[in-house]
């Protein structure tokens, strides 16, 4: 269950050493730099960087397959796109009228600007996923908790109730499987399923807010400063996701990372181009190569 589902553990990696704030940081400069650029060529390397630094925090195998499930969303995108979009010279393919999609004349603009989008997609995707299991999710409420206690609380317990969810989920669809008919098959087995893993979260939810109010929680009062001295690998991923946002920024207002679909496709490859892609790989992936300190 642990290896289907998307958990944070503590491993030997630079960006589990780092804290947890700087590592959601860095985090978001990926995803804001999957935002901001269009070029084909600079989003495939931001595709590649993010992959080695999956490997690099010793998630590469996780990162995969999430990579791999995510053809169900970046298929349907292209299509889509190719389905409805007019505006391309490029035309490979007239499928005559298509009701309301039209007439149906399939272009290679609508083909690339699909695929761009899709592969922005599918960086989101694997950065959230990179997030979600090297960044801390205890240390990012600790972090909240000096903000609004109470708030931080309720992101913790529903945090910590995904996993037993699952395996009470798990454990009931083994209890089914063992009744002399047999589980339920299609809808009706799962509405089942869904219906007691309800039925017990709410039972559970009640347990947990009475055990809560005994223990005195609603009386807490904001939790007090401790100071944390910073690592050689929180100003690393710092300077890190610096360097991503501001190749992001040049990439996206200057030429060299410039792209268009329509009506035409106009992706030129310059030096500058070259210089982007090196730069955001070496920005991302810097912080990796110093493993001192990581246990």
């Amino acid at each position: 269950m642990r290896s289907s589902l998307l958990f944070y553990r503590r491993m030997a990696s630079p960006l589990h050493a780092a804290r947890a704030g700087v590592g959601a940081l860095w985090a978001g400069a990926l995803a804001l730099a999957a935002l901001l650029l269009f070029h084909p060529l600079v989003l495939v390397a931001l595709l590649a960087a993010v992959l080695c630094a999956g490997w690099g925090a010793g998630v590469g195998r996780t990162l995969a397959r999430s990579m791999r499930r995510g053809a169900i969303v970046w298929l349907p995108i292209v299509l889509v796109n190719v389905l409805v979009s007019r505006e391309g010279l490029t035309v490979f393919a007239r499928l005559g009228n298509l009701g309301p999609f039209g007439q149906g004349e399939l272009t290679v603009e609508a083909v690339v600007y699909g695929a761009v989008i899709a592969l922005k997609v599918m960086l989101l995707i694997l950065i959230t996923t990179l997030a979600s299991l090297t960044v801390d999710p205890d240390e990012m409420l600790r972090i909240l908790r000096r903000l609004s206690f109470r708030s931080a609380l309720t992101a913790s317990l529903a945090t910590r109730m995904i996993p037993v969810l699952a395996a009470d989920a798990q454990r009931l669809a083994e209890a089914q499987r063992t009744r002399p008919e047999g589980a339920p098959r299609g809808a009706r087995g799962r509405v089942a399923l869904l219906g007691a893993v309800i039925g017990g979260s709410l039972d559970r939810a009640m347990d947990v807010a009475a055990t809560l109010e005994v223990r005195g929680f609603a009386t807490a009062r904001r939790a007090p400063r401790s100071p944390r001295p910073w690592s050689r690998h929180d100003v690393a991923f710092l300077l890190s996701a610096a360097a991503v946002l501001a190749l992001a920024i040049l990439g996206r207002v200057s030429s060299v990372a410039s792209f268009n679909a329509y009506p035409e496709i106009h992706a030129p490859v310059s030096v500058g181009t070259v210089a982007l892609c090196l730069g955001l790989l070496a920005a991302v992936l810097l912080p990796f190569t110093d493993r001192r300190g990581i246990e």
